[in-house]
């Protein structure tokens, strides 16, 4: 009777916080995702995130990482957005955002709210607790299965039941011993619209993602120039990708995000490409500023910027783009090139380059430009 009501106790704190579910397991209840974790590792799936192979068995197992751990209670906090995701992919003039981070850094809004309800649990019940949100060796999605919050579906990212794609994940690892939920099972069946919609066929086989080959990975975590085999599929997705979680049947029960700081300011609902090109590091910081899209830095956004603007089929973004063939960085020259190459004349794109290629030393743009 006391467990239930220190378990009622905790959903009550979390839920006046606006997370908008809540979920009990005990660490020991991922076993199966080790396992899937180092066949993901071995396949070299992760591309350039050397950072999971670092801790790769606290990752696997939440007891290593904290052994005293004795529950972990997962929180999830509603990010729907209010349109379809999908809508902004044909206007090629603008930029489409992933839709988690168009709003405020969740990992900020959840730590700091999942941090109050930790400090309670402390003083209240004299239990030791550590807070997690996406920024240390704990894989959240498995454990969201566990506690009842979702599944992971075929795509490999959590569904609800209730909210579909969308929700943003927390947890209080505690050495409170608290009973655990009933866990979530697989609701997919026999549907793969996540697997059938990736622009880039990112998905060797369900429940499989070949991360070098995702949208997301490539213009977040991937730090060079993106394989040209790539760029024509991204289209006009400057930051993450949403098409496997926008298409899921399961977001008919969906809900638009409560929390005002996820919501989508105007000025980033449909960006201008012309403008987000013209970004300076300066400008780039404060557009950005609070925002997870800062992390990747001006040099990598406007990289993604340019073939968003490549694939425009518009030469009227010639002007926009030619200034930054002198850009500073190697990388933004080099997409710079590309996007010119896709938008001007075969003779343009020669007299142009006669002007440029005798002066670059960076290889990468020199492959551009020489083709």
């Amino acid at each position: 009777m006391q467990a239930d009501h220190i378990r009622q106790e905790i959903k009550a704190q979390l839920m006046s916080l606006d997370f908008d579910v809540v979920g009990f397991t005990r660490p020991d209840a991922i076993g199966h995702a080790s396992e899937h974790l180092h066949q993901f590792l071995a396949e070299g799936y992760h591309g350039t995130m050397n950072w999971m192979e670092r801790r790769v068995d606290w990752r696997g197992n939440p007891q290593k990482l904290w052994p005293e751990a004795k529950s972990i209670v997962v929180a999830g906090m509603n990010y729907g957005p209010d349109n379809d995701p999908l809508d902004l992919l044909s206007q090629r003039e603008h930029a489409t955002i992933s839709v988690y981070a168009r709003g405020r850094d969740y990992h900020d809004v959840l730590k700091k709210r999942l941090k109050r309800v930790a400090g309670w649990l402390h003083r209240e019940h004299e239990a030791d607790v550590k807070v997690f949100v996406d920024t240390a060796p704990v894989m959240e999605k498995p454990l969201a299965q566990a506690a009842g919050l979702g599944w992971q579906g075929k795509h490999t990212n959590l569904v609800s039941q209730d909210f579909g794609s969308w929700l943003f994940l927390g947890s209080i690892f505690t050495t409170l011993d608290i009973s655990s939920s009933p866990a979530e099972v697989d609701h997919c069946g026999s549907c793969s619209a996540c697997l059938d919609i990736c622009p880039t066929k990112a998905f060797p086989s369900p429940y499989r993602l070949d991360a070098r080959k995702c949208i997301s990975y490539l213009t977040i975590e991937h730090k060079g120039v993106i394989p040209k085999s790539l760029r024509k599929p991204m289209g006009n997705r400057i930051y993450g990708c949403d098409d496997c979680l926008a298409v899921c049947p399961w977001n008919k029960f969906a809900r638009s995000a409560r929390e005002v700081k996820f919501c989508t300011p105007d000025e980033l609902s449909a960006p201008l490409l012309e403008e987000l090109a013209q970004l300076s590091d300066q400008a780039f910081r404060k557009k950005f500023s609070g925002s997870p899209i800062k992390r990747i830095g001006r040099d990598r956004f406007v990289r993604n910027v340019l073939i968003a603007i490549g694939n425009s089929d518009s030469p009227a973004f010639l002007p926009t783009i030619q200034p930054l063939l002198n850009d500073a960085s190697a990388v933004v020259r080099a997409m710079a090139v590309w996007a010119c190459s896709c938008l001007m004349t075969a003779e343009d794109f020669t007299n142009l380059k006669s002007a440029y290629v005798s002066r670059e030393t960076d290889k990468d743009v020199l492959a551009e430009w020489l083709g």
